[in-house]
C-alpha cells in the first residue's frame, strides 16, 4: 500500500512477496553495504537513516488512509542497522498509531544482527518487531566472496540463531543460479546445508536476474559467468530440495523473478515438491515465465 509516493518515498521501494499487502514505511534510504555484485536495487541511493521527525511525518501522512493497517514493512535494504534505542522508539510510534497492527517486518544484513546483543534483539521483539528477512543468497563461501556479500556462511548461521533465540520469526532468502553453471552443484548443496542449520520459519527462493549496471552483468557479457537456463534452475532446485532438512518451515519460490512457482511446508511437503520438480524436468513443453515478465 502506497500513498503520496513522491512525498514519503525516495527512489524505488522493494519488499518481500509476503509483504505485498503491508503498509511500507521507508525508515532508511538505500543499503549500508551496497556492494553485492548481483544487486542493482539501491545503486542510485546514498545510504542514510531517516530522522525520527521525518518518520513521524510519514506516519502522519499515511495514517488517515491506513489507520486499520495490520502489517507494516520497514524499508529500505537493512533498516535493522538503526541503533536499538531509536528503532524501539519507531516501533512504539507505530504500535501507538495503528491500533490494529499485528506485525512489523524488516530487512536485515547478517552484520546488523550480529552487532546487536541478544538483549537488544529481545527488546526489539517486545517492542513489536515480528519478522526479520535475512538475505543468505548462497551457502557457498566461494560464491559469497565472489559476489561480495561481506560475510561467510558461518556468520550467516550465527545471525540466524540469534534471531531465533530472540523468538523473532525468521525468513531467509537465497538466489537460484547465483553461482552460474560452473558452480551450480556447489551452490545447491552448500545452500541446502546452511539453510538446514539455520532452520528458519520461512525460506524464499529468488532466481538470478542479470541487470545492466551490476558487476555480474559485466561477468556474463565477458563470458566469465554462464547463467542457468530455466531447466537448469530447476535441476539446481531439485538438488537443493533433496538436501534440505528442516523442522517446520514454509518454503516458497513465488517471487517475480522465478520461472514457475513452487512451494510447500517442510518436512511434510518435501516429497511432493520433488515430484513436482521431476514432472517439470520430464516435460519438453513447459511454459516457463518469459524473461520479459520476470522482475525484481
Amino acid at each position: 500500500m502506497l500513498y503520496n509516493v513522491h512525498q514519503i518515498y525516495e527512489g524505488a521501494v522493494f519488499r518481500p512477496p509476503s509483504e505485498a499487502r503491508s503498509l511500507i514505511l521507508q525508515i532508511t534510504i538505500g543499503c549500508s553495504h551496497n556492494k553485492c555484485t548481483f544487486c542493482i536495487t539501491y545503486r542510485d541511493k546514498d545510504f542514510r537513516i531517516k530522522s525520527f521527525e521525518e518518520i513521524k511525518r510519514d506516519v502522519e501522512t499515511v495514517l488517515p488512509h491506513y489507520k486499520d493497517a495490520r502489517r507494516i514493512f520497514l524499508a529500505d535494504g537493512n533498516a535493522l542497522i538503526i541503533p536499538t534505542k531509536d528503532l524501539v522508539k519507531i516501533l512504539s510510534l507505530l504500535k501507538d498509531s495503528f491500533p490494529k497492527l499485528e506485525r512489523i517486518g524488516i530487512y536485515a544484513c547478517p552484520q546488523d544482527i550480529l552487532k546487536k546483543s541478544q538483549y537488544e534483539l529481545k527488546e526489539l521483539k517486545e517492542a513489536g518487531l515480528g519478522i526479520i528477512y535475512l538475505g543468505l543468497e548462497s551457502g557457498s563461501d566461494m560464491i559469497l566472496k565472489k559476489v561480495r556479500k561481506g560475510v561467510k556462511s558461518k556468520k550467516m548461521i550465527e545471525a540466524a540463531q540469534k534471531v531465533k533465540d530472540a523468538e523473532i520469526t525468521l525468513s531467509v532468502i537465497f538466489i537460484l543460479g547465483l553461482g552460474g553453471k560452473e558452480a551450480t552443484k556447489e551452490h545447491a548443496q552448500k545452500t541446502a546445508e546452511v539453510l538446514s542449520k539455520m532452520d528458519p520459519d520461512y525460506i524464499g527462493a529468488l532466481t538470478l536476474m542479470v541487470i545492466k549496471g551490476t558487476e555480474i552483468y559485466d561477468e556474463v557479457k565477458e563470458g566469465k559467468l554462464e547463467i542457468l537456463e530455466p531447466r537448469d534452475v530447476f535441476e539446481e532446485l531439485q538438488i537443493l530440495i533433496e538436501n534440505l532438512n528442516l523442522t517446520n518451515c514454509v518454503f516458497r519460490a513465488n517471487h517475480a523473478s522465478n520461472y514457475l512457482p513452487v512451494g510447500g511446508t517442510f518436512p511434510k511437503d518435501k516429497q511432493d515438491i520433488l515430484v513436482k520438480i521431476k514432472r517439470i524436468l520430464q516435460k519438453d513443453d513447459v511454459s516457463f515465465k518469459p524473461e520479459w515478465l520476470r522482475a525484481l
